[in-house]
């Protein structure tokens, strides 16, 4: 095989409680990246479409990670990439994750999968740092593995995967606004009161243990953030109203996708979404602020191949 077609998805970090180690796959909205290979050493990206983004590979999230997998690899011959993307760069459902992932994954299935998902999480994570200024793995986990994931240790690289209830949709509501990663990373606190950070933990465990024995409830309960959306939701215009609007149509919870300004809720049934989903919407729709909406399965599958 000398090229490969992928759709590569939107994913959401966080998961509210669960900063920079929880994430899951969006089924419906992503990027397509063709990757092919070339006889010059490298890699070239030759076409980009969506959104203006740099053709250096050292200045592309997708370049930069897949210069990563090249050093390691040794290869005598190079790869072109084209990248059709959807995902708005900065809109918080790992756009630049989906570019650092999408390029790894296709040159791995175009020279035979000599590398484990880990691995190409690893190599992903320089194309993020470039983008977010750090190494995380909390979008580009689950765009890998398909699902929900735990990233237990960043060095060494630990993801696990966490099952997901068969009913289990997602919301997502994107007002057409831009928080850079790096900026909302700023103003998040260097400290915090051991009483808050106990809860937070507490919240974690018990969404992780929700998720295993697919408790509706206990994943109601656990979908609560008090370290981070104090700070990032004032960033976020109405995010106070779009998350009671949420909530109140029965929504299990509600919070910021990744670093904003999209805004995720989690649901049970897609009818319960597709409710969350109008709810949301009426509360941009009597201000200024352009927005799109998404509702999605959680995709278990992660990166696919098209063709």
């Amino acid at each position: 095989m000398n090229e490969v077609k992928i759709f590569s998805p939107a994913t959401v970090a966080n998961v509210t409680c669960g900063y920079d180690v929880l994430g899951f796959c969006l089924d419906n909205v992503g990027d397509e990246m063709i990757v092919r290979k070339t006889a010059k050493k490298g890699i070239h990206i030759t076409k980009i479409e969506g959104y203006d983004l740099p053709f250096e590979a050292d200045k592309n999230v997708a370049g930069v990670s897949a210069l990563a997998l090249l050093n390691h690899a040794n290869l005598d011959y190079g790869f072109e990439i084209e990248i059709y993307k959807h995902i708005k760069p900065g809109s918080g459902i790992g756009s630049s994750s989906a570019s650092a992932a999408g390029s790894v994954f296709a040159i791995n299935e175009l020279l035979g999968r000599p590398y484990s998902k880990t691995q190409l999480t690893e190599f992903a994570m320089k194309g993020e740092a470039l983008a977010s200024g750090s190494e995380h793995a909390d979008n580009i986990a689950p765009a890998l593995f398909g699902g929900f994931t735990l990233v237990k240790s960043i060095a060494p690289l630990t993801v696990l995967e966490i099952p997901s209830p068969a009913d289990l949709y997602a919301t997502v509501i994107h007002p057409q606004i831009e928080i850079k990663t790096a900026e909302a990373r700023a103003i998040l606190p260097k400290e915090i009161p051991l009483k808050i950070a106990i809860t937070q933990w507490a919240n974690v465990g018990s969404l992780v243990h929700a998720l295993h024995t697919n408790d509706y409830n206990l994943i109601q309960s656990s979908l609560k953030d008090i370290i981070i959306e104090p700070f990032r939701s004032k960033l976020i215009p109405q995010f106070e109203n779009v998350k009671l609007a949420a909530l109140n149509s029965g929504a299990l919870g509600c919070g910021i996708s990744g670093s904003g300004p999209s805004i995720f809720a989690l649901s049970k049934g897609k009818d319960m979404a597709l409710k969350v989903e109008n709810a949301m919407e009426l509360v941009y729709r009597n201000t200024e602020v352009a927005f799109n909406t998404y509702v999605s399965k959680i995709n278990l599958e992660g990166i696919r191949i098209l063709s």
